[in-house]
């Protein structure tokens, strides 16, 4: 039963015990489930636009609804996912997760009620407080709108500054001996003119906060217009952070910031116009009119990798992307990668390795297995999800496919292939095999590398741009962290590898804790 749950086959797992139970539209509700791992999505639908509440209302009236989750976990953010059919792939972790509504007869709910024996009293004592609270709440309230009053204020240069004092950006001020250039300050009406007022003909893109549009400035200059939706979790401490980072970072591939625009209620963010947009686009969606061979997907590769690298060791502060995926790799007209969407990206001190949140950000299938279950995050994290994105690329196939019936997904069947010694039929179709075998095997074994499920058994950035343009020798892969199991006892510290060092030619790789 152990090797089933590593393949992922829960046919031998829990069931649910109200198969039998008339489930539409006779007194069911829904029960809360703590710290699981949410079912597989494919027989799901989501909401971006409507709450909690509204979301348990849909699946109520929807007798094939089997149960609904928050699609947004970040401080109680918008969205919702919900279920149909059979729930597939439930897990509950020991900590960390999410929560999850299943939905349950009316029996069981009152059997789940009779096991709240305080419940009534509970409403009294509620009954009895509030009027004590509500002068709390109203001074809570103040407070806030007091808040909201100064977050909204004009994110001009002076209030830039007074952001960094005290704060790790702080010091690229201080280092650089003079306060960087500032970003240009977009009017509203500018960017309305230039997209049209937001033309539905102009909308390029939707991502997690909004939609991106595509605009044209006076002087005939292209710009796109990141926009950041009214509800947006994405808060003032975000779209700041945003702002600050990408200014300061120059680099071939990343994202040119050309400015902001922060007024009456919008947070909008104005980028170089990238005319390919989205890498995903091309190895999973329909733009076939451009055929990505080898050579543009190793130089894609390649520069993805450089990219991280500047952030993670070459730029003045160590800086963690943490939503590295391929929709977040833009291509601009000579299809160099651009990294993007640096909402959720976090600074690190000079000598700081890792931490940890209670918000768990980012995309499941990208996420290593410790930030996703304990929320430890690292360089480390970075490189996961890259060994991931490596792999999408050369198979063009995403982290979620399954060549066989019984695989786990991309990586596993990756896994398998590799220790068969067929590592190349995992190979995108499109390449009609006109590639080079050998820098396409070292590309899959620098994938496999990078997503170790321990951080101390992943390679630095700086590692994996030396083993993607050299022709040295690699250390063998151990099993990667495609299964995130539930054992209480999984320890991050461990490593799967014997010694602390790994040789691979005339690099040394030193395993430090967390990075």
């Amino acid at each position: 039963m152990a090797a089933e749950w590593i393949r992922r086959d829960g046919r031998h797992g829990c069931q649910r015990s109200d198969v039998g139970d008339v489930l539409c539209h006779h007194g069911e509700g829904f029960f809360k489930l703590e710290n699981v791992k949410i079912p597989d999505t494919e027989m799901a639908l989501l909401d971006k636009s409507i709450g909690l509440e509204e979301c348990e209302d849909l699946c109520l009236k929807n007798c094939s609804c089997s149960g609904y989750a928050r699609a947004n976990i970040s401080d109680g953010g918008m969205g919702c996912i919900t279920w149909y059919g059979e729930l597939i792939d439930m897990r509950e972790f020991p900590k960390g997760g999410q929560d999850m509504y299943i939905r349950v007869s009316s029996s069981h709910l009152a059997q789940y009620g009779k096991k709240d024996k305080g419940h009534h009293r509970k409403w009294v004592i509620i009954i009895v407080v509030v009027p004590l609270i509500g002068a709390f709440i109203l001074a809570l309230l103040w407070v806030r709108m007091k808040k909201t009053k100064a977050a909204n204020k004009p994110l001009n240069s002076e209030s830039i500054r007074s952001y960094e004092e005290g704060s790790a950006m702080g010091k690229l001020r201080d280092q650089a001996g003079q306060p960087p250039s500032d970003v240009l300050i977009f009017d509203l009406n500018t960017i309305q003119t230039a997209t049209n007022t937001f033309a539905a003909e102009n909308k390029i893109g939707e991502g997690g906060f909004g939609s991106v549009y595509k605009g044209t400035l006076k002087n005939g200059e292209l710009i796109a217009v990141k926009r950041l939706t009214k509800t947006s979790s994405q808060g003032i401490e975000e779209f700041r952070n945003e702002v600050i980072l990408i200014a300061r970072l120059q680099h071939r591939n990343l994202v040119r910031l050309l400015g902001y625009c922060l007024q009456q209620g919008e947070k909008m963010l104005v980028y170089e116009y990238l005319p390919h947009k989205g890498l995903d686009g091309f190895i999973f969606g329909d733009r076939h009119y451009i055929h990505l061979d080898w050579g543009m997907r190793f130089k894609i590769i390649s520069g993805v990798a450089q990219g991280l690298l500047y952030l993670h060791h070459d730029s003045r502060l160590r800086i963690i992307h943490r939503d590295l995926k391929a929709s977040n790799v833009l291509l601009d007209a000579s299809m160099h990668p651009k990294i993007s969407d640096f909402g959720m990206a976090r600074i690190f001190e000079e000598e700081q390795v890792e931490a940890n949140t209670n918000r768990v950000v980012g995309t499941y299938g990208y996420m290593s297995p410790e930030y996703a279950m304990v929320g430890q995050f690292s360089i480390k994290s970075d490189v996961f999800s890259f060994g991931v994105l490596l792999l999408e690329i050369v198979s063009g196939k995403k982290n979620k496919y399954k060549f066989k019936d019984d695989s786990v997904n991309l990586i596993g069947d990756v896994w398998d292939f590799w220790n068969e010694d067929r590592a190349l039929d995992i190979v995108d179709p499109q390449l009609n095999r006109l590639f080079d075998g050998r820098e396409v095997l070292r590309c899959i074994h620098v994938g496999l590398l990078c997503v170790q499920p321990y951080p101390d058994d992943r390679p630095n950035m700086s590692d994996v741009v030396f083993m993607l343009s050299n022709e040295t020798k690699l250390p063998p892969p151990n099993r990667p962290g495609f299964d995130l199991n539930t054992n209480q006892n999984f320890d991050l510290c461990s490593s799967t590898m014997s010694g602390g060092n790994q040789s691979i030619g005339s690099v040394s790789i030193t395993a430090i804790q967390g990075r």
